[in-house]
């Protein structure tokens, strides 16, 4: 039983995205991590900070590692982070190379480099999404473009408009938030205990560079206590929903004059057998809202005591994960949605 909607055995059909959901499982973070263990090995390699077979032994160990799970769940209860057990696992599968795994790295190198390399594709589909969703958009206009519509201001009629008004009110923002999408700087997380790679002495920052090279990331100065990548990307989740929730609201809203909507595959009442309901609509505007709220708890977590937070920390570890699903959620639905339109406007006079 999942303890939220986005996990939840049924519930998970309406408010879920398992696509997107891929990306947050405990097998995703931790093929992730090693990701970068392997990395880090082989750049420090390359300059000479270990030893090449030291290298290549730990890119090994981490093709052929196989977690252990409870060990990880306690220790991560323990230690706060799961890093430091999971590094231990590492080393014991690494033999003779152990010594060098994890070399001048900390935990929130592994986590957040991790996350970044997780979010750089659900970033990529959701710009697809939005991609497919401008072509059905475009084919509305093309059929009902010129049909009337009443506009309506404050929820009262205004005056006549087109349907062609409306389509371009609903999809104005969406090439921008593609674009951007595409645009998103994933950057690699490197920073060492207090952000200064100490250990690395003045090989830190090429070993830097190659680590970001290796993992396709982007090399910029450590951002271990300054949290604008993930307030940024969390307030671009935030104006995605909300642009479909504003969509998801219009159409709930026609359906219930009757007469300027058609709907294939509404939902069904247990009560009332004749409804079809607007259901994916109704839950564009409950991911908006819900993603609205939850953008104050990222904003709260940017601010870091000193060189690291872990209360920070964690509150991004219990949010960040569900914008992120909320949005694909609103994704997958809103593409259902256009595609059940099946009339737009009203009668012609």
């Amino acid at each position: 039983m999942g303890a939220t909607a986005f996990d939840h055995p049924f519930l998970s059909g309406l408010a879920g995205d398992e696509e997107t959901s891929a990306w947050f499982t405990a097998e995703a973070d931790i093929r992730a991590m090693l990701q970068f263990e392997a990395a880090l090995a082989r750049a420090e390699a390359a300059h000479d900070v270990i030893p090449e077979a030291a290298a290549q032994a730990i890119s090994a160990a981490c093709a052929e590692f196989k977690a252990g799970l409870p060990a990880l769940r306690a220790a991560t209860a323990r230690d706060g982070v799961v890093v430091p057990e999971l590094v231990r696992q590492l080393r014991a599968t690494a033999g003779d190379a152990s010594p060098h795994v994890h070399l001048g790295a900390t935990s929130q190198d592994v986590i957040d480099s991790s996350l970044m390399l997780r979010l750089k594709p659900v970033a990529f589909v959701f710009a697809a999404r939005l991609a497919t969703l401008e072509l059905r958009f475009g084919e509305l206009q093309q059929t009902f473009g010129d049909k009337p519509l009443m506009g309506r201001t404050r929820m009262q009629a205004a005056i006549p408009i087109t349907v062609a008004d409306r389509l371009r009110a609903w999809s104005a923002p969406f090439a921008g938030y593609r674009e951007t999408l595409t645009a998103l700087r994933f950057p690699l997380q490197f920073g060492g205990a207090a952000g200064t790679l100490d250990k690395l002495g003045d090989k830190a920052s090429a070993v830097r560079s190659s680590l970001a090279q290796e993992l396709g990331l982007v090399d910029i100065q450590q951002w271990q206590s300054q949290r604008a990548v993930i307030a940024e990307f969390a307030g671009l989740l935030t104006l995605i929903s909300g642009s479909l929730g504003k969509f998801g609201q219009d159409v709930a809203l026609m359906a219930q004059a009757g007469d300027e909507i058609e709907l294939t595959g509404g939902g069904g009442s247990s009560a009332m057998a004749h409804k079809q309901n607007p259901v994916a609509a109704e839950t564009l505007v409950a991911l908006a809202r819900f993603n609205a709220t939850q953008i104050s708890a990222i904003q709260h977590s940017m601010v870091h005591e000193q060189e690291r937070s872990g209360a920070a920390w964690t509150l991004e570890w219990l949010v960040l994960p569900q914008m992120t699903i909320a949005t694909g959620a609103a994704l997958r639905l809103v593409h259902e949605l256009a595609s059940n339109i099946s009339r737009l406007g009203t009668a012609d006079a």
